[in-house]
C-alpha cells in the first residue's frame, strides 16, 4: 500500500455528481476512510444525494453554499468544514468566479453502493 500520495499523482475524472473526483484514499485495505478531492466548476451544483456513510468536506480553494437535509444552508470558504450525517441528503454549489475545490472524507470509505441519488436522473 503506498503510503504517501504526492500532489497531481492522483488522476482527475469527471463523475455524473456533476463535479470532478480524485481519489486520494480508498482501498479495501482502509475500510474505515476515504478520501477524495472534488472539483465543482463555477456556477454548479453537485446532484442531490445520500450516502451510507457519514461524510466532511474540508473546504480549500473557492466558494459555496452547502446545503444539508432541509434544515442547514450555509455559505462556506477556504478553511471550512461541513459535517454531514450518514443519511442526510446533501449538495453544494460553487457560488464563485473560481473552481471550489474541497475534501470529501466518508467513513467508512466510499463506494459506489453507498450512494443514492436524490434527482432521479441516474
Amino acid at each position: 500500500m503506498k503510503e504517501i500520495v504526492k500532489a497531481g499523482s492522483v488522476p482527475e475524472f469527471y463523475i455524473g455528481e456533476r463535479c470532478y473526483i480524485a481519489e486520494l484514499l480508498n482501498r479495501a485495505e482502509t475500510p474505515q476512510v476515504s478520501v477524495a478531492r472534488a472539483r465543482v466548476l463555477p456556477g454548479m451544483t453537485t446532484e442531490l444525494h445520500t450516502l451510507e456513510a457519514a461524510e466532511i468536506y474540508v473546504i480549500l480553494e473557492g466558494e459555496g453554499e452547502v446545503e444539508i437535509g432541509d434544515d442547514c444552508r450555509e455559505f462556506v470558504k477556504p478553511g471550512d468544514l461541513a459535517y454531514i450525517a450518514e443519511g442526510r441528503p446533501q449538495r453544494i454549489t460553487n457560488t464563485g468566479p473560481i473552481d471550489l475545490i474541497f475534501l470529501c472524507i466518508c467513513t467508512p470509505r466510499f463506494r459506489p453502493e453507498i450512494y443514492q441519488s436524490l434527482e432521479g436522473n441516474r
